[in-house]
Order: structure tokens, then sequence, then C-alpha cells
């Protein structure tokens, strides 16, 4: 019943539809006895396989690796000519979906057979006129590596290989750039060193940027799988010479594929070779005029900590941190501050309330919303690798500060980092310190900010205790909840509710007045000076500040 329309279905225009459809058939051809396999789904397949358009054509390729093992001898060798006249197909489409599926199909073969038949296939896909064609086969070419011996590897398989390594196509050589790790697993440590090394040295200096980064990605990978013994005399005779050109390569997604993966041979050469060789290497990186080159060196500094400290690169890490927090771009401000809590890790407390702190400090005035937030989230991952003491003296005064700043938005953030720093801090100096101001704040003009204070009521009130919740917390949501600003009373509403029921001891009333959604006058009537006007959307997502 199923097969006939997934059937039609796989004959489709619509790539989409016939990628479903193969996959429906996959799924359904393990439901199927060995007998019912091949009465009906063989057919079936060697219908699609003899279609006169292209699109039923593609779809079978699919479908050869699923029927096969479980089909007579005879029907075998059926399904082996069908495969062979799709790899001969007058249509590059065609020759492309069976290059995919080439390597799925020599698994599920026969050894014999992977010699006798797959690997001339995988030969003339390799040399076929369209580059879409030949890279797919280079794909194929790790599964088909996987099954041979290494005499039949080198015989069979290598001369191939080392044409596409120098296909006068780039993308061709892109693949086999991206495959490298698993072709160097496939063909085992010997070939790798006679062949693959050479061949991974033209990639690096290949002429095209998108084939010299890919080489760039699998350096860390391809220097640990190479065989630990005589492991660091190939990396530093063989492979270093190369890398260090590409530091100063003119094509800044080379330099940051590099710096993403450079870090991680300090753990595979050591102390020593790291300092003599990696380090000039890092440092040049760190100055480089990519901030994605910066930033990736920053990102990995945990593999350099590990094998040399990071005391040899504190110096130059520095310039570098705070060019990358004032850049221009906030998204690359965005991705240092998600590394510093790492930075202070590995730097220790003294040098970063030396140097560091007073970036932190910046980025909760940062004039984006996203980045504000962030810093936020920020401060509380730096209170619990420094300690509630840390925080107590170096971070809760400047925050509260800020709750006296004549831009609301700064006063939000006071009480966004309230929210996540009671949590860090604990009851204490929440209670002592953070509390009062958050209550002063209840008074404010603006309405956005009184809102954002019964929601920091709320968020704080599970840590307070009962005599502070019921002498401080009730008076002020109350008030709160009397409010002229719809969108104020919903939140105190919405905290009331929330506190008692959390603490049950307490008897708020809850008649503060069925809070309603504020219509579109309410939306326009004019607000204190700079506020926000979009006010529904502060419920869902929070005041966006640009």
């Amino acid at each position: 019943c199923l097969q006939p329309p997934l059937e039609s279905l796989a004959t489709v225009e619509e790539t989409v539809v016939r990628d479903k459809a193969v996959e429906s058939l996959r799924q359904i051809s393990q439901e199927h006895t060995p007998v019912a396999l091949e009465a009906h789904f063989v057919p079936l397949v060697k219908r699609l396989a003899s279609g006169d358009w292209f699109t039923s054509r593609t779809s079978a390729c699919g479908l050869f690796s699923v029927c096969y093992p479980r089909a007579s001898n005879a029907v075998k060798a059926e399904i082996r000519q069908h495969f062979r006249s799709l790899c001969s197909d007058d249509t590059p489409m065609v020759r492309r979906a069976a290059a995919s599926k080439l390597g799925e199909f020599a698994k599920v073969l026969e050894l014999d057979s992977v010699k006798s038949e797959i690997v001339p296939l995988f030969t003339n896909l390799a040399a076929d006129e369209q580059d879409s064609v030949r890279l797919l086969a280079v794909e194929a070419c790790v599964s088909i590596a996987q099954l041979l011996s290494q005499d039949d590897l080198e015989f069979l398989v290598m001369p191939t290989l080392r044409q596409a390594a120098e296909d006068k196509s780039w993308r061709v050589r892109y693949m086999v750039a991206d495959k490298f790790s698993e072709l160097q697993k496939a063909v085992g440590p010997k070939i790798t060193q006679n062949d693959l090394i050479p061949a991974f040295q033209n990639l690096l200096k290949d002429c095209e940027a998108e084939v010299r980064a890919a080489a760039a990605h699998k350096v860390k990978e391809l220097c640990e799988n190479l065989p630990i013994e005589g492991r660091e005399t190939i990396i530093m005779n063989q492979v270093l010479p190369y890398i260090k050109e590409l530091v100063s390569d003119t094509n800044q997604h080379v330099k940051s594929a590099l710096a993403s993966v450079i870090m991680g041979l300090s753990t595979i050469l050591g102390k020593e070779n790291t300092i003599e060789h990696l380090l000039p290497l890092f440092l040049a990186q760190l100055k480089d005029e990519c901030p994605e080159v910066r930033l990736n060196i920053i990102s990995n500094l945990d593999c350099v900590n590990e094998v040399i400290g990071i005391r040899q690169l504190s110096q130059s890490l520095l310039p570098a941190i705070v060019e990358l927090a004032e850049d221009a771009k906030w998204r690359v401000r965005l991705a240092i501050i998600e590394y510093m809590p790492l930075l202070a890790g590995q730097l220790g407390v003294e040098f970063f309330d030396e140097k560091l702190n007073s970036l932190c400090m910046a980025w909760l005035v940062d004039h984006v919303y996203a980045i504000r937030e962030a810093a936020t989230n920020n401060l509380m991952k730096l209170v619990q690798k420094f300690g509630t003491e840390w925080a107590q003296n170096t971070i809760v005064p400047k925050v509260l500060v800020m709750a006296n700043d004549p831009n609301y938005l700064h006063r939000m953030t006071t009480l966004f980092c309230i929210n996540v720093l009671s949590e860090a801090c604990g009851q204490e100096i929440t209670t002592k310190q953070m509390l009062p101001i958050v209550l002063k704040m209840a008074g404010d003009q603006v309405a956005n900010v009184r809102f954002n204070v019964a929601k920091s009521l709320q968020k704080i009130g599970p840590i307070l205790d009962t005599d502070a919740l019921q002498e401080e917390v009730k008076p002020v949501l109350q008030k709160l909840g009397q409010d002229e600003d719809m969108d104020v009373k919903y939140f105190a509403q919405e905290a009331i509710s929330v506190v008692a029921h959390g603490l049950r001891k307490l008897d708020f009333p809850v008649d503060c007045g069925e809070p309603s959604a504020p219509g579109d006058e309410d939306l326009l009537r004019p607000r204190g000076p700079g506020e926000d006007t979009k006010r529904q959307a502060h419920r869902h997502a929070g005041p966006e500040a640009s």
C-alpha cells in the first residue's frame, strides 16, 4: 500500500520531496522479509533505475544499499549491474547521485566485488568531466579505503587520490582538504607519511584561499592522528614551516581558520617547542588586524595555559582584549564577553581586577542591549569563579552606583544585574546591599523601570527571608499594584501571586485590579524622556535598546 505513492513521489521534480520519499522507502525496506523484498521492493528499485526521467534514476541511487544485503545472489548481480549503469549515465545529476552513494554501496558489497566493480567505478567518477561529480568521488574514497588492504590501497586507490589532490578544479581540492582527517585514518600511517603529507603541504599553499582555509582547519587533527613515534619530527620539519607562512596569509578566512586550531598544537609539541616555535606565532596572531583571528586565539587559550601557563602571553593579550572589547562591531564585543570568565580563571583575580574589571563594567552601559545582557550574565559567572567576598567588595558597589544613572536603560541594567547576582551572592548580601536599592527604584519616574522593579522582586523573593518579604517587599508590591501604568500593575500582580504562592505564609491581598493589555492609545501616549514606547514587547522580550 505504501510503496506505490512513495514510488510516485520519488520521481517528482522537487529535490526535497524526492529525498524524503527515498528516506521513507529506505525505512520500509527494513520491514520486508527477504522474500517480500525481492517480490515487491527490488522491482520498484529497478523501475526507478531505468526510468525515463533523471529524477527517478537519482532516487534509485539511494535504495541499492538497503536492498542488496538481503537479496539472493542472482538478484545481487542485477542490482550491481543497474548501479554500474547509473554511474555512467548521460545525465550529470544521476552520476552525482551515484557518486554520493558509492561509498555507502561499497560497504554492503563483498570484498571481491568492491575490487572488481566499485574501484573501477570510483576511478571513472573521479575522472568525470563534471567537477561536481569528481568531488563526490573523493567522499566515496574514504569508505572504499576502509575496506581494502594496504597493498590494494596503494595499487587501486592512491593513484586516483593523488590526482584528486592536484585536480584542476579548486572545488575538488577543497573536498580533499575537507575530508583529510577521514582519509588519513582510512589509509593508515605509512601511506599518510609517503603520500598524504606532501599532498597536505600543497593544499596549505594552494592558490585558492578556500582550499588553504579548509586545509588549515585540519592542521590539528592531522598532527593528532600521526603515529606518536616520530610525530614531533614530522610536525616540526614537514608541517610547521607551512603553518608559519599561513600566519601572515593575505586572506583573513585562512588566518582565522588557522587561529582556531593552532593553539591545540602546543599540547602535542610540548613546552619547549611551544615557547620556541609556536609562541611567536600566537603573539603575531594576537596583533592581527582581523578581529576574528585575535578572537580565535583568545578562545583557545586553555590549550596553551596547560602547557606553558598564560603569563607568557599576558602582556600581548591585554591590548588584543581591549581592542576586541571596544570593537565597532557589536558581535565581536559579544564574542569576547563570552570568553571573559575563561580568561579570568586563567589570568587570576589580581590581573583581572587590575586590567579587565573596568572593561566588564563598561559593557554594562553599552548602547546595544545584547551586549548589556551578556555583560550581566558575565558578572554572574565571574562571581561563581572568584567568590561572594570578591563580589561584595568589587562588583556589587559598582553595580549599585548605576541605580542613580540619568539614563533609564542603565538604571534597568542595575536591576538585571541584581537579578543574576542575588542568586550567586546569597541571602545576606542580597538583603543588606541589593534589596534597598531595588525598593528605592520602585519610585522611579519611568514606568519601564518600575515594572522591572516588580519583576526583580519576584526574582529575588525566594532568596529573601520572611521578615524582609513581609516588612519591605510586601508594601512596595502593593503600591506598585495600584500604579497608574497598566504594565506596572500587571507585573506587580504577577510578582504578588508568585511570591505569595511560593511562601504561603504571607497573606497578600490580590485585589490590585485585573490587569488588561494596554490599547493602542496607551502605547502611543507620551512617556518620560527617552523612554521606549513599545511597551508590550517588554513583557516577553525585555527592553530593547538599539
